[in-house]
């Protein structure tokens, strides 16, 4: 046997160094392990310890490398020296940067904060933005949100006080029957992946109701292809056969719901102000009709035996009727039944039928019984843990459209006439939710110049006593939120900004401030349309319509030519952040967890984190917060000493562990100067583990709402009330009847009186009708693949060899009726223009639908792309497509294209028509776009001189 020379390295080290800290690559936030050699990123994998991936890692958090070390990082402060959108700039030094932004800022808070608008994309460090906003004094502030699933979070909490994504999950280890709604593959990746093998793996049934097969759905042992936007009726119908076979578990509704609450039914509703409210007593509780006693009594009174059905006289002469027997009414009429359903969903009525009755089954054949007591608020002790083993997951698919609000409440009334929130085999909730029903923070008011807000400037009204609206009626913010055009927009309308700033309406805006939001292209609807509002100047003085634009980013997006005054980002790898309980954290349903990223290396360029420049212009402004009396930077070190030492109140601050002064509080406990040192010594995380009689039933655990209370997360430890009657949304409908003194402008009423109703129900995506009389009789979504996320791709070398363009799927059926086959160019056309792209056949997918891979498509000039990148020539947008703006109603009103509620982006209710491109338009995608110049290109000062 030869002998080896010692002198050769067979296996030489990849790294001298290993970090933990938080991906970045997607919404996941996994733990991974940064692998360093000489200072420079060699290598990245999962971090076993970690509470949300346990150490599997996919495709996106492997390929952070190339994000991080991608040729479209910006390199240096830069400012417009060029026409808006060319993309000429100069760079500058940081002082000068921060020096702009905030002369530019001071100015428009000492004369009208409104005129200061700030939007942030999917930046993860929302607790620390809307702080910024708050002191400011602008109520003009929102995130990513508005524009990607705001109805599932806000019907959740309004309903049940959690939601699904980041605020619940399934109980994987339990469930055995499991659903899934519009649910694409690049969101929480990794856990669900890992569950799913879970589930397979035990036989669990997973149902998977989307119109594209794709991702999870193909693995799903059912494909329900459904038409898009019809998932409401779906869920109705599901209802309807449960409540027909009687398949409904009561003792949870009483127990758990307003479901025996009484609500007046008016003889004369329309004349009466109370109409469709709750009775209640003088103290102001919600009234039942008593069984046992035959009297009216407190509906929160654990010793009735409340009636669900039935009319009851009240001493005033109204008739009330408990909110079970009306809602009841309603999904037992003949709109629901499977038969009248299953041609506008595209669902035969005996499968619907069928997965009734398979939910049913599992729910009540196949009960799941803990050997863990616990004791309920009311001070009750159950010996057993018992719970529904069905369980939903749902995501943007049934959320962006029109009617996502309602759909979205829909689902949950599922879940829960199932009984199967928060027990074992169902929904669990992840701390710090669930919340009061809904939240009890509203949206701040403007006040005056140079103030802040007196509250924050997101939250969840509870009647039009809430909404941001002046002596007229007209909206207070840039984006119409929590206005009579989306009262319940708790995340705002952050695809309608830069619109509404150019049109002036409802005013005008002197400085917008946008991070991370490439709110000129993907994150846009009607392109063309936004990118010319960006650009349009005002005739009498030829200064821009939108005269000051700050943005700040880690890479060329599309945004960057349309920006003043460029900040540029680190990378994740460069910079702290926090994933807090005061945002969106990485809980799990047994317990509350939140982490950090801290820089791993250090940037080779000359940026700055986005938070501690934030920061900094919040000292130079002097905002009551960021400094000391004495005007001094509170937090002179920049966001880890925001960090460690800001409190939201007393005690309670950024991260929940590891506090007090010798390290060892939770949730609550002075700032502790080496807190963030004992995350990163802990893997950058820590998870806290609830006790086991805290885990489930977390509404109504008394173990759990006192333990929550104690740590800040609720202010109280009453129980959580499903409100399958939303009574805030018949206060909205009063209003529109004319009751009250805020009353809706003509132009609304209809609106408000029709969509606002307090019991969920389905209605079409708004001007199916029109689209189908104009031709546009298909409907056209996107999907994003497990390895995208958002735009962030593009910018990632690894990301791009598997996905550089993107083509036009449907299925073949269809496309042989159009005489198309796989591979042509066809034109996709809307009512407002046209894109053009290559087919793609498949079996997979509703007949009636076609779909592309979102975020795909580029703009030459942006994203170190070479000007032949497939991105820009073969890849489109169907951005380009959806309107932002719906047709004039009755009185030349144009409504944004938005749910009416909550002001959610349509943009899943796309109708479009499919044509054959000519065989010389084959070969490039279109519309294209002239090329921005690249901001590498940029100038020093002293290049520019010479």
């Amino acid at each position: 046997m030869a002998r080896r020379d010692p002198d050769i390295a067979l296996s030489e080290p990849s790294a001298d160094q290993i970090k933990t800290t938080t991906c970045y690559m997607c919404a996941c936030r996994c733990g991974i392990r940064v692998h360093l050699k000489d200072g420079r990123v060699r290598y990245i994998d999962g971090n076993r310890d970690h509470p949300v991936n346990k150490g599997v890692l996919c495709g996106k958090g492997s390929a952070g490398i190339m994000t991080h070390y991608s040729p479209s990082r910006l390199r240096a402060p830069m400012k417009r020296v060029g026409p808006r959108g060319s993309g000429e700039f100069e760079e500058i030094t940081w002082e000068e940067a921060l020096q702009t932004a905030t002369g530019w800022l001071k100015e428009v808070r000492g004369r009208d904060p409104t005129r200061f608008a700030f939007f942030t994309g999917r930046d993860q460090s929302q607790a620390l933005t809307g702080w910024f906003a708050q002191q400011y004094g602008t109520p003009n502030f929102a995130a990513h949100g508005g524009f990607c699933s705001v109805n599932m979070a806000v019907a959740g909490l309004y309903t049940f006080g959690g939601s699904f994504w980041e605020f619940g999950e399934p109980d994987w280890d339990h469930t055995r029957y499991f659903m899934l709604f519009g649910v694409a593959e690049d969101h929480a990746s990794n856990p669900i992946k890992t569950a799913l093998g879970k589930l397979k793996a035990r036989g669990v049934k997973v149902v998977a109701v989307n119109p594209i097969r794709t991702g999870y759905g193909a693995i799903a042992d059912e494909w329900v292809g459904i038409r898009p936007g019809t998932d409401g009726l779906f869920v109705g119908a599901l209802i309807h056969e449960l409540m027909r076979a009687q398949k409904i578990d009561l003792d949870y509704l009483a127990r758990f719901t307003n479901a025996h609450w009484l609500v007046i039914q008016a003889a004369r509703p329309a004349m009466a102000a109370n109409d469709g409210m709750f009775a209640r007593d003088a103290d102001g509780k919600p009234l039942a009709f008593d069984k046992a006693t035959g009297k009216m009594v407190d509906a929160t009174r654990t010793d009735i035996t409340p009636a669900l059905v039935g009319s009851f006289m009240m001493p005033d002469g109204n008739i009330a009727r408990p909110s079970f027997a009306l809602i009841a009414e309603r999904f037992l009429s003949d709109e629901y039944t499977p038969d009248n359903v299953a041609k506008q969903t595209g669902v035969p009525a005996d499968t619907i039928r069928r997965i009734a009755q398979e939910l049913a089954h599992a729910a009540f054949e196949e009960q799941i019984t803990l050997d863990q007591p616990w004791t309920d608020w009311a001070g009750r002790r159950h010996e057993k843990t018992v719970g529904r083993p069905v369980s939903m997951h749902a995501m943007r698919g049934i959320s962006a459209h029109s009617n996502g609000f309602q759909t979205c409440r829909m689902l949950h009334l599922l879940q829960i006439v199932l009984g199967s929130i928060d027990c074992p085999g169902g929904f669990r909730y992840k701390a710090p939710f669930p919340r009061p029903t809904p939240p009890p923070n509203r949206p701040a008011r403007a006040t005056e110049p140079n103030a802040p807000l007196k509250g924050a400037p997101l939250g969840f009204p509870q009647g039009p006593e809430d909404l941001l609206i002046g002596s007229k009626g007209r909206a207070q913010r840039i984006d119409k939120a929590y206005s009579w055009d989306a009262p319940l927009a708790a995340h705002g309308l952050m695809h309608m900004v830069i619109t509404n700033a150019a049109l002036g309406d409802p005013y005008p805006v002197d400085v917008l401030f946008m991070y991370m939001a490439n709110m000129s292209w993907n994150s846009s609807m009607n392109i063309p349309a936004v990118l010319k509002h960006l650009t349009a100047k005002n005739p009498e003085t030829g200064e821009y319509k939108i005269p000051k634009i700050i943005y700040s980013d880690a890479y060329s997006s599309e945004m960057v030519a349309y920006a003043d005054l460029i900040l540029p980002d680190t990378t994740y790898l460069e910079r702290w952040d926090c994933i807090s309980l005061l945002d969106r954290p990485i809980s799990g349903p047994d317990g509350p967890a939140d982490a950090i990223r801290h820089p791993v290396v250090r940037p080779d360029r000359d940026v700055r984190p986005f938070q501690s420049v934030l920061i900094d212009i919040a000292s130079r402004l002097q905002l009551p917060g960021f400094v000391t009396e004495d005007g001094k930077p509170r937090f002179p070190n920049g966001y880890p000493d925001y960090i460690i030492h800001h409190e939201r109140a007393p005690g309670v601050g950024s991260l929940a562990a590891f506090r007090g002064e010798d390290g060892r509080s939770y949730g609550r406990g002075a700032p502790n100067p080496a807190q963030l040192e004992a995350y990163i010594g802990n893997g950058s995380f820590y998870e806290h583990h609830l006790q086991p009689e805290q885990r489930y039933y977390k509404h109504a655990n008394k173990a759990y709402l006192e333990w929550a209370k104690d740590v800040g997360f609720i202010g109280g430890v009453a129980p959580i009330v499903f409100q399958l009657y939303l009574e805030p949304l018949q206060k909205f409908r009063l209003a529109a009847r004319g009751h009250g003194p805020i009353k809706p402008p003509q132009t609304h009423k209809d609106r408000i009186e029709k969509y606002f109703d307090p019991i969920p129900f389905w209605y079409p995506p708004f001007d199916n009708d029109v689209a189908d009389s104009d031709g546009f009789t298909m409907s056209a979504i996107t999907q994003r693949p497990m390895h995208i996320y958002h735009s962030w791709g593009t910018h990632n070398g690894w990301i791009r060899q598997i996905t550089a363009e993107n083509c036009l799927y449907m299925s073949s059926e269809r496309a042989a009726s159009l005489g198309i086959e796989d591979g042509d160019w066809v034109w996709i056309k809307s009512a407002i223009g046209r894109v053009k792209g290559r087919v793609r056949l498949m079996e997979g997918v509703n007949p009636d639908t076609v779909w592309t891979w979102n975020a795909v498509g580029r703009r030459g000039g942006s994203a170190a792309l070479a000007p032949d990148a497939p991105e820009t020539t073969r890849g489109f947008l169907l951005n380009h497509l959806i309107t932002e703006l719906l047709p004039e109603r009755e009185g030349g009103y144009r409504f944004s294209n938005s749910d009416p509620v909550t002001g959610q982006a349509a943009w899943y209710d796309l109708r479009v028509s499919i044509e054959k491109a000519a065989p010389d338009e084959a070969g490039e995608t279109s519309p294209r776009f002239e090329p921005t110049k690249p901001p590498f290109a940029a100038k020093t000062k002293l290049e520019t001189a010479s």
